[in-house]
């Protein structure tokens, strides 16, 4: 066994005793324990300095630290000497005690209200908004017009900003669905040791809602740092990783003709692992916005403001080419701090009766010209030659 390995099965030793410990009332022993989880993490942290996880790894000492500080103000220092004592000469306790309500591991990591979002806010993307409808939307409200079951994964890989998340968030409100969005983060770090019990936990939750007659969405949002293609892994991504293709294959299952859908939602499609690529039978790109889009947009984060007859909306989604919707917004949300800027160097704000002038079409192009698109030439072929060599629309 690694290095690494061996680190990673101490702490997560540790760290489950400790909660069990810390559970029952034995403050001196998950005191003891929590410190060993720690020593463990850090020494973890140290032997590799570039993983991924290594943050994941500091919140939990973070956290085990925080829990000892607790749990030092009740304890006293006999009760400390006999369980440091105890754990030296290898002695276990079979006391029971009232729980210190610690939070249970995967209480956290789902948000199961219905996301607030509609088809109209997603703006453009017709292609992909017709893919997913086709491979979620369609099944839900005809199930009996699909004899060969439908897709239940669906990427969704494009630039930064042009809508994944939005799009999904539509979905589930098209289909009244339970929504569940993770990040590799909350999947890893809710308690060392039972990651893969969250991800069972997870998607049970979500088969159990299908069952009892309401859809379920899980939303995983960049999910190349979850499921990508790692050449310095430790044991616990492994086992992660393992058990989500384990749990996907599960709900692919024929027999079964559950609403459990997966999304994923990357900017990376091509540092994902071949074994994830292929278990999403629907790969979607989400572009940039066409000028179309970027006109909508503009109508879109503008109707809010108050802007000057000489400004010209079509002119802005001309001189915006290359921008995605959140640049679109960042430029309408500049133009109006500018403004309001200007309005309280004027002194005129302290009136509360005055008000700032309309913003201009000079406003608007002075942003322009101060703001690049935050994606690249580069960026935009990467992603067509992924398409191209990918795409299952």
């Amino acid at each position: 066994m690694s290095a690494s390995h061996e680190l990673e099965k101490s702490a997560t030793a540790y760290a489950l005793d400790a909660v069990r410990l810390d559970k029952q009332g034995q403050k001196g022993r998950a005191i003891t324990l929590y410190q060993k989880a720690i020593e463990s993490l850090l020494q973890l942290v140290q032997l590799y300095p570039e993983y991924g996880l290594n943050k994941v790894y500091v919140q939990r000492a973070i956290a085990y630290q925080e829990r000892i500080k607790a749990l030092q103000g009740a304890v006293s220092s006999t009760e400390m000497r006999e369980a440091t004592d105890n754990e030296n000469n290898g002695g276990s306790s079979t006391m029971d005690g009232p729980s210190n309500g610690v939070s249970k591991p995967g209480e956290e990591l789902v948000m199961t209200e219905k996301p607030k979002v509609n088809w109209d806010e997603v703006v453009g993307l017709d292609v992909a908004k017709k893919a997913v409808k086709e491979a979620i939307v369609y099944p839900v409200q005809r199930p009996d017009l699909f004899p060969l079951g439908w897709p239940r994964g669906i990427l969704l890989f494009g630039p930064p900003g042009c809508g994944k998340t939005l799009l999904a968030a539509a979905v589930a409100t098209e289909i009244d669905a339970n929504f569940y969005s993770i990040d590799a983060a909350s999947i890893m770090s809710k308690w060392l040791g039972e990651a893969e019990q969250n991800v069972a936990k997870l998607f049970g939750s979500a088969r159990k809602s299908s069952i009892e007659g309401k859809p379920a969405i899980v939303f995983i949002d960049e999910l190349d740092s979850l499921m990508g293609a790692h050449t310095n892994e430790v044991g616990g991504e492994i086992r992660v990783r393992n058990q989500f293709l384990k749990e996907m294959d599960g709900i692919v299952d024929k027999g079964k003709n559950l609403h459990v859908y997966v999304i994923g939602a990357t900017n990376k499609p091509w540092d994902l692992d071949w074994a994830f690529i292929r278990r999403f039978q629907k790969r979607i790109l989400v572009p940039l916005a066409d000028n179309s889009t970027r006109l909508n947009m503009f109508k879109i984060y503008s109707s809010n403001l108050q802007i000057d007859a000489d400004v010209d909306l079509s002119e802005l989604a001309r001189l915006s080419e290359g921008f995605s919707g959140s640049d679109i917004r960042d430029v309408c949300q500049s133009a109006q701090l500018s403004l309001i800027g200007e309005f309280f160097e004027s002194g005129k704000a302290m009136d509360k009766e005055a008000k700032p002038r309309s913003l201009t079409m000079a406003d608007f192009r002075q942003i322009l010209e101060e703001r690049k698109p935050s994606v690249s030439l580069d960026m935009l072929s990467a992603y067509s030659r992924w398409f191209e060599a990918f795409k299952a629309l």
